[in-house]
C-alpha cells in the first residue's frame, strides 16, 4: 500500500493564473506561504517559511482563480508530484508542486444585500432564521466563534 496526500493551510503568495491547455481544460497556478514557528534553544522564537506550488485542474480551476486573490488564507489538499524538463541548453529541470484536489478559502465572505431575504420574507413560513423557529431559542447557546480565553495567537497559521 502507498499514500501520497498533502494539506497545508497558509497565504498565497500571488494572485493565481489560470490558463486553458490547447484541449481547454482550465488549470491554475498559484503558491502559497505557510509558516512554522518554533522556540529555539535560547528560548527566542524562530520562524520559517515554506513555499508550495500549487497546480489546480477543470472546475476547480476556474473557481480559484476567481475567488483567490495574494494574501489569502487557504486550506489545500492534494498530492505531490516531481515533474522534470529539459531548459533550452538542455540542463535537466525539475520543479515539485501540489496537485490540488481540494481548495478552501479560509477568508470571511463579504456579505452583499443579496445574501440576506427582506425582513418580510424572513419571518415567512419554512424560514430558516430563529424568529420563525420555535425551537431555535430552547436549543441551547449557540457558539459562533472563539469563547473568551481561547488563545489562538501561537498557532502558526
Amino acid at each position: 500500500m502507498s499514500l501520497n496526500k498533502c494539506m497545508i493551510i497558509g497565504n498565497l503568495g500571488r494572485d493565481p493564473e489560470m490558463r486553458y491547455t490547447p484541449s481547454g481544460q482550465a488549470v491554475t497556478q498559484f503558491t502559497v506561504a505557510v509558516n512554522r514557528n518554533w522556540k529555539g534553544q535560547n528560548d527566542e522564537w524562530q520562524e520559517e517559511t515554506e513555499w508550495f506550488r500549487v497546480v489546480v485542474w477543470a472546475q476547480q480551476a476556474e473557481r480559484a482563480a476567481e475567488r483567490l486573490r495574494k494574501g489569502n488564507k487557504v486550506y489545500v489538499e492534494g498530492r505531490i508530484q516531481t515533474r522534470q524538463w529539459e531548459d533550452q541548453t538542455g540542463q535537466k529541470r525539475y520543479t515539485t508542486e501540489l496537485i490540488a484536489n481540494q481548495v478552501t478559502s479560509l477568508e470571511r465572505r463579504e456579505r452583499t444585500e443579496g445574501d440576506f431575504p427582506p425582513p418580510d420574507e424572513a419571518r415567512a413560513p419554512g424560514s430558516n432564521s430563529a424568529a420563525a423557529r420555535p425551537d431555535a431559542a430552547s436549543s441551547g447557546p449557540q457558539r459562533s466563534g472563539p469563547a473568551a480565553g481561547d488563545d489562538y495567537d501561537d498557532l502558526p497559521f
